[in-house]
């Protein structure tokens, strides 16, 4: 299995950053109260064997259909009811997950640590083909019904044959000297294959053969040393209506014309975690903790919640009227999307709440580190 030759970094890792004395570092925010506003209702739950693992895996599952897929980092994959939790199949790959679950044009999708592809039947769990790439895989493949996607944590994007899993055509990037541990998934549609790279770059690739149509740098490293150059887009892309919405750990959110990689707009913002959209705002979970709205018009800050500090938040996600995103300690938080204010919180495990919450209509899921997925709903307080 090809590495990069760097050091590989978690998140945790550089967010406690470095020290050249023994002072103790402060530990995360302590939760402030509030007058819950709305209730989060648990329709159901279930368990999924060992959750994402003690290595900073992000097994985020996918809705597909009227079923939801999940799986964990011992290659347990389960297919689900969405609305039900009732368990249609389950698959035992026997194989360490690091990058799932993608879903699309009849497969469920997974990597794996050892740099393989797993391609399942969406109807029962059967192993259709499995392909190999150069390195680990720590993020969910894509399909659009003529190949199959994957970014590999050397910066490769590899595209292969949905029929059979063989390779089409691989894309080669320099990595950058020192990086997170992970990539974002890349996106996919029917002409371009889009990911971000450890650079601090967006590059939109043909489909067909994988050459650059455009490339588009979004941070620009700085400092002197190079944990203090680190600006790897890692949170995955968003594309609305044509715009791509991108955001880096140390450096800047930014909207790119999807066509021409053309910047539209940017902003200071660092985020290991990616974007959410909604109301006309973007939604950043900044690695410091506060969560910040930004006006996409005049691109200026329009609230900012500091009140999560040090909580290692999971990506955001907009669900209904609100904004919601996990911590450390396994807290959901939903925050309005007008004013950042809290208006709802539950805990749903005490192990950590590390992947952004998956919304479908009126229903999030979310999935703990130690394998609680739980299905929720709103309910609105008498």
């Amino acid at each position: 299995m090809r590495w990069k030759t760097a050091a590989l970094l978690t998140l945790a890792v550089l967010a406690v950053g470095c020290s050249s004395n023994d002072k103790k570092e402060p530990g995360p925010a302590e939760l402030v109260k509030f007058d819950a506003e709305i209730e989060l209702k648990r329709e159901w739950s279930r368990s999924i064997g060992k959750g994402q693992g003690e290595t900073y895996n992000l097994l985020k599952p996918v809705v597909y259909g009227n079923e939801i897929f999940a799986a964990d980092v011992r290659g347990l994959v389960v297919a689900m009811d969405r609305q039900s939790g009732k368990v249609n199949w389950k698959k035992n790959l026997d194989v360490q997950v690091s990058g799932a679950v993608g879903a699309g044009y009849g497969l469920v999708l997974v990597g794996t640590l050892r740099g393989e592809v797993l391609a399942l039947d969406v109807s029962n769990g059967e192993e259709r083909w499995r392909s190999q790439v150069s390195s680990e895989v720590l993020a969910a493949p894509a399909v659009n019904g003529d190949v199959v996607v994957v970014q590999t944590q050397d910066d490769r994007v590899i595209a292969l044959d949905i029929d059979n899993g063989e390779q089409r055509w691989s894309y080669e990037s320099s990595p950058a000297v020192l990086t997170l541990r992970g990539t974002g998934a890349p996106l996919l549609t029917n002409e371009l294959a889009i990911a971000g790279l450890s650079s601090g770059k967006v590059v939109a690739l043909d489909t067909r053969r994988g050459l650059p149509v455009w490339e588009q740098r979004v941070a620009i490293p700085q400092g002197r040393s190079e944990l203090e150059r680190v600006v790897d887009i890692d949170g995955g892309l968003l594309l609305s209506g044509g715009v791509l919405y991108v955001a880096t750990y140390q450096g800047r959110a930014a909207a790119l014309d999807l066509n021409s990689g053309r910047i539209l707009w940017q902003r200071d913002a660092s985020t290991s975690s990616g974007v959410a959209l909604g109301y006309g705002s973007v939604y950043v979970s900044q690695a410091d903790g506060s969560v910040v709205g930004i006006d996409e018009r005049s691109t200026t800050v329009l609230w900012s919640n500091d009140a999560l500090a040090r909580r290692e938040l999971s990506g955001p996600s907009v669900f209904s009227s609100y904004v919601a995103v996990g911590d450390k300690e396994g807290y959901l938080h939903l925050l309005s999307q007008v004013d950042g204010r809290f208006v709802a919180r539950t805990r749903i495990d005490s192990a950590g709440l590390r992947v952004r919450p998956v919304v479908e209509g009126d229903w999030l899921y979310t999935y703990g580190n130690d394998g609680k997925l739980v299905a929720l709903t709103i309910r609105q307080r008498d």
